[in-house]
């Protein structure tokens, strides 16, 4: 049993994808972030950095204590280690793969999240971090593009935990003032992960809440 905290948030989506891909059992911890429950003695207990999602795995493969972590993309890979499924085995793909799991969690949700902000968040319009912010992520949007012309999927041919860390930051797009249609290849990438029964399911969990 996995014990999720999470806020249906990008990055929070990101790990109830997975789960739900995997078939692995999890209970859901709500973080109400307006009401400050990540800044909470417990919460920051398993996430130092008072941030979602994280995850305590009950039952770890060494057969040990249980396990606490914080990351988005270190909850990636230790569920990949832990399931064997979503990254490929094969050097190459694998290699690949990886790099767009950092790329997404260094550049593509961290200039994303900042755009964001200006546009939505920030006390006044700040103009030059509103024009540079868009302008990153429509470089950003160029690069997924560039790649999904070469693969079905990021680094290859199979649906992986790159695919799943970025798409739930696509989903607010329009947010983003990014229009899909000037990236076609990424929108149907966007339009068959949204297609899959597991994507349907993590995104209903909020409408079940």
């Amino acid at each position: 049993m996995i014990d999720l905290y999470y806020a249906p948030t990008p990055n929070g989506y990101k790990i109830t994808l997975f789960l739900e891909e995997v078939g692995l059992p999890y209970r859901i911890h709500r973080i109400n972030i307006s009401a400050g429950d990540q800044f909470k003695p417990d919460f920051l207990s398993i996430s130092p950095n008072n941030k979602i999602p994280a995850i305590v795995d009950r039952q770890p493969v060494d057969g040990g204590a249980p396990i606490s972590l914080f990351e988005s993309g270190e909850i990636l890979l230790y569920l990949v280690e832990k399931t064997g499924k979503l990254l490929s085995k094969g050097l190459r793909e694998r290699a690949a793969t990886l790099q767009w799991l950092f790329w997404q969690v260094a550049g593509f949700g961290t200039m994303l999240g900042q755009n964001h902000h200006f546009n939505h968040y920030a006390p006044q319009p700040v103009p030059y971090a509103i024009e540079r912010y868009h302008l990153e992520t429509k470089r950003l949007y160029s690069l997924l593009e560039a790649e999904l012309q070469k693969h079905p999927y990021l680094g290859g041919d199979n649906y992986s935990i790159a695919d799943i860390a970025t798409y739930p930051w696509v989903v607010p797009h329009l947010r983003q003032r990014i229009n899909l249609a000037d990236y076609p290849t990424v929108r149907n990438w966007f339009e068959r992960i949204s297609k899959r029964p597991a994507t349907e399911r993590a995104y209903k969990l909020d409408e079940q809440s």
